[in-house]
């Protein structure tokens, strides 16, 4: 959902939307980003996803398989829809860490999921290139609408890997690539409304500019897949959502038996 850190130096060149910039730059520059859209940001995600991603959610929490009790890492979690869901499957015994490192994101999950009574959830600011908590902590671990935004995309999916248990999930929730060209072009038609929407909505379109660009530049589904893989993940496997606009991509931490089966 949100924003991401880099251990990576400043003579590296990253993505931001199309433009090329310093590591440090680009976690500023998102951070800006999100501190700007925080308080609007879910009726955002509702008119970019045509209120979608609420399905698509939903779908998430069915293919992560948590159970009653189970410690569950929502990462770049913003907020709190999904860490939401995740604290009802795990129930009162459970555990869910909503970490974020925007603090405007997480102000507003914050307010909105003590306001629901649901303690069970912890909140972390954090890098997601750099996650302060122990090795094998976690039963399962979401990113939602978030990964995009990383500045380093590989280095937080080698985090992830580490903190989760063995035979646990990865989740990745992203918008994706059409796979058709006919669909492609209208949805591209559709994403030319985002930036004037937002003028209306925050009284500025250049955030909303990079959310479409930053969509554009992200690897399509076969290349994440790839990127999970390269990470260490096994029985990586992707589901289309609306065609490819946005994918469910899902992996494994490999335990000593699957460790060969990685290939998306």
């Amino acid at each position: 959902m949100s924003v991401s850190d880099s251990k990576s130096t400043d003579s590296e060149q990253v993505n931001f939307g199309y433009q090329k910039v310093s590591a440090t730059e680009k976690t500023e520059r998102v951070g800006e980003v999100f501190r700007a859209v925080a308080d609007r940001y879910d009726v955002m995600n509702d008119i970019m996803s045509l209120g979608s991603h609420r399905i698509f959610k939903r779908m998430v929490l069915h293919m992560s398989g948590v159970r009653e009790g189970g410690q569950v890492l929502d990462l770049a979690g913003g907020t709190g829809d999904m860490a939401a869901l995740f604290a009802d499957a795990v129930g009162t015994n459970g555990h869910v860490v909503l970490a974020d490192l925007n603090e405007d994101m997480m102000r507003v999950g914050r307010d909105r999921l003590l306001n629901r009574g649901l303690t069970q959830i912890e909140f972390c600011r954090t890098p997601a290139e750099a996650l302060p908590f122990a090795d094998e902590q976690f039963d399962c671990a979401c990113v939602s609408f978030g990964l995009r935004n990383f500045t380093d995309k590989d280095q937080a999916l080698r985090e992830l890997l580490r903190v989760l248990k063995p035979d646990a999930a990865l989740l990745v929730l992203e918008f994706s690539k059409p796979v058709d060209p006919l669909l492609d072009g209208a949805y591209k038609a559709f994403q030319a409304l985002w930036p004037p929407i937002g003028r209306a909505l925050v009284g500025d379109a250049q955030p909303y500019q990079y959310l479409v660009d930053s969509i554009r530049v992200h690897p399509d589904q076969k290349a994440l897949g790839q990127m999970f893989a390269d990470a260490g993940f096994v029985n990586v496997e992707y589901h289309n959502l609306l065609g490819g606009i946005a994918a469910i991509h899902r992996g494994c931490k490999p335990t000593p038996d699957n460790s060969a089966n990685s290939q998306p």
